[in-house]
């Protein structure tokens, strides 16, 4: 019998919130203490930003999978992911302060970047994954609207320093792409590759 629920191995609220919208049923499978789940998000010397998101979303499924079978839990597919904030070349990630938050808000004032987002699924032994690319535009952020945002601790935790689901919102001059993508999970891949894991479609109860 096929799972009617998956596993979240994200402790991302925004994340939880998507498959909500989307009917999936899920349980959150998160890293204990003993892991170092931040490590799994270490740069590589060289490493392009579409291949690092890539990397580092299928470094968490294989975490998760042991996390999975080390806790005796029942067996369901497992959702990963990963979101990473490129300019050019240049991997922008989650900011270790306020100055670093405010420099990395520079940059990208009055700039497109891509935002990449890659989703993996693995069920019955197999994996599944797939990468949303969508580009997003600032118009000239004042170093007030900069310094107020780093104020509100929004950029914290978040690649790039922003949520697109923030106050900032209101100086984002054009998106091209997946909103959800942007948030943090790509919903169009993430119910395709739910559907190749066989999840029935959609999983959760209606009230």
């Amino acid at each position: 019998m096929p799972a009617d629920f998956v596993y979240l191995a994200s402790q991302s609220p925004r994340r939880r919130q998507l498959l909500e919208q989307i009917g999936v049923a899920h349980e959150l499978l998160l890293p204990g203490a003993d892991e170092d789940a931040e490590a799994l998000e270490a740069e590589r010397q060289g490493e392009l930003p579409a291949a690092y998101c890539e990397r580092v979303t299928l470094a968490k499924l294989a975490a998760a999978r042991q996390r999975l079978k080390r806790r005796c839990l029942p067996d369901a597919p497992i959702v990963c992911s990963d979101t990473t904030v490129a300019l050019g070349r240049r991997i922008l990630g989650k900011p270790v302060d306020a100055a670093d938050a405010c420099a990395t808000l520079r940059l990208l004032s009055g700039q497109t970047h891509r935002v990449i987002t890659a989703v993996a699924v693995a069920a019955g032994g197999k994996t599944w994954q797939a990468a949303s690319v969508s580009r997003v535009r600032f118009a000239e952020l004042p170093e007030v609207v900069i310094q107020a945002y780093v104020a509100t601790g929004e950029p914290f935790g978040k690649a790039g320093a922003y949520a697109i689901q923030s106050s900032l919102a209101g100086w984002i001059a054009h998106i091209d792409g997946s909103y959800s993508g942007i948030m943090g999970l790509p919903l169009f891949e993430t119910t395709q590759l739910l559907r190749k894991a066989g999840i029935p479609w959609p999983t959760c109860k209606t009230s």
